[in-house]
């Protein structure tokens, strides 16, 4: 386990001292404050469910359903898993460059991370409008923010996103859209 312990602290960081690079660029900070600001509480998500849901009747179950798996990992992840590590934050620096809300829960996993590809792949299920990059494309920048921002290490953040894809993928399997049948690992269906 110290073997474990030591790799992931090695890896969480290199990860850190790569983004040094970018803390204190003024376009850098400001993109990622604002994506870790915007991430918060999965309103982000919500909001892009929302805009979803006004496409079609297909396009509204698939606005419900990513709300309520929104709701759904943020239960899970911040009453019971964070619960069962309790790893602690990265220390914060002197101070932030941009006002930022620091959460009191534990740090392992990021909650963000999970939120958002959970999210991601609600969202790119079924999508007409082939927004899927862009789903998964901001959910890597609210993911990586918490990196940038200092509230989580590296490994929290891939943890968040890996939990996260996956608590999607069962509620997709849970809760299918309607016109969508799946095969062999396709998606099929108008």
């Amino acid at each position: 386990m110290e073997r474990f312990r030591t790799a992931l602290g090695t890896f969480d960081d290199a990860a850190d001292r790569a983004f040094d690079r970018l803390r204190g660029r003024p376009w850098a900070d400001r993109v990622f404050y604002t994506a870790s600001a915007v991430g918060d509480h999965g309103m982000l998500w919500l909001a892009a469910a929302a805009l979803r849901g006004l496409g079609s009747e297909r396009d509204w179950q698939a606005a419900r359903r990513a709300a309520a798996g929104v709701v759904v990992e943020s239960a899970v992840v911040n009453l019971g898993v964070k619960s069962l590590f309790r790893r602690v934050r990265p220390a914060p620096p002197t101070e932030h460059p941009h006002h930022l809300r620091v959460p009191l829960t534990t740090s392992f996993p990021s909650g963000h991370a999970t939120s958002a590809f959970c999210a991601a792949v609600l969202l790119s299920d079924g999508d007409r409008r082939a927004l899927r990059p862009v789903y998964f494309g901001v959910a890597a920048v609210v993911a990586a923010s918490r990196i940038h921002v200092r509230i989580h290490h590296a490994s929290d953040v891939l943890a968040g996103a890996a939990f996260g894809a996956l608590l999607g993928g069962l509620g997709r399997r849970w809760w299918p859209l309607p016109g969508i049948r799946r095969g062999r690992g396709r998606l099929t269906g108008a």
